[in-house]
């Protein structure tokens, strides 16, 4: 395809993710105030607020609150949209093998993205905000705000969910050839410092138990990812073993069989 083809199918990809990103953004904004997700994300901190609900300063704070929400949730109905056309875009650059291993990585991302939310919401939430309201309960009363609290709700179910497509990435990645499991596998040792380190920067309150918690499952991923690698690796090597042991075509074989038959005309 001539370069200035590739940019109009470019601005064609682009013009469609925008739309789908638009359209999103209006089921984002119906669903938000149809199934008040607002009262689901409140519901973990409404022990800590009793009768009361979440406080505003400005008239215009329930209506961007409800604007932000939708955002988010018209990005995430909307990336499988974005996703395709991104695909579509780049795939034809890769081989067949590629492709074949890449695809079904794409709809395991969905599902690890789904459960990283899941496990942010009902296990790392409740803990995080059961120790950061236990500060000078006796001098302190909480007043909390409705835009910070759900930057941080979003923030920390987001996080979640995107270090969750860990194995995604290295199976990409080992795709593509950039990494081996032999190497994943000789550097546990510093994946499990890296996963401190991480599960200490995105889990905010209990160093100790939250971290551990999050700990757990990620270095799960980091096993499940050096899995997934051999996987890749094992389909290339019998791939190229097979193109090894395969005739170079059928013409030797007619070739032959042409001698065969001229040979008594000779």
């Amino acid at each position: 395809m001539p370069f200035l083809d590739h940019l109009e199918e470019l601005r064609w990809r682009v013009i469609w993710s925008l739309i789908a990103l638009f359209a999103g953004l209006i089921i984002g904004l119906i669903i938000v105030i149809k199934l008040n997700v607002l009262g689901l994300l409140i519901a973990p901190i409404q022990p800590y607020l009793g009768s009361e609900r979440l406080s505003f300063t400005s008239p215009s704070d329930p209506f961007w609150v409800t604007l932000q929400l939708a955002l988010v949730i018209g990005l995430l109905l909307s990336f499988p949209f974005i996703a395709y056309h991104l695909w579509a875009f780049f795939s034809p650059a890769l081989e067949k093998s590629e492709r074949q291993a890449i695809v079904p990585a794409l709809y395991l991302g969905l599902v690890l993205f789904a459960g990283g939310v899941a496990m942010g919401y009902f296990v790392a939430l409740p803990v995080a905000l059961r120790f950061l309201m236990s500060f000078q309960t006796q001098a302190l009363a909480p007043v909390i705000m409705a835009g910070p609290y759900l930057a941080f709700v979003t923030k920390l179910l987001l996080a979640f969910g995107a270090v969750f497509e860990l194995p995604v990435v290295i199976l990409v990645l080992s795709v593509l050839g950039l990494v081996t499991p032999q190497f994943l596998a000789s550097k546990r040792r510093h994946a499990l410092v890296g996963i401190t380190i991480l599960a200490s920067v995105i889990t905010p309150g209990d160093v100790i138990v939250l971290t551990a918690v999050m700990m757990v499952p990620l270095y799960f991923l980091y096993e499940l990812s050096i899995l997934l690698s051999r996987i890749v690796y094992r389909r290339k090597r019998k791939a190229e073993e097979a193109a090894e042991n395969t005739p170079p075509g059928d013409g030797g074989a007619g070739g032959s069989m042409k001698l065969t038959v001229e040979t008594p005309g000779d």
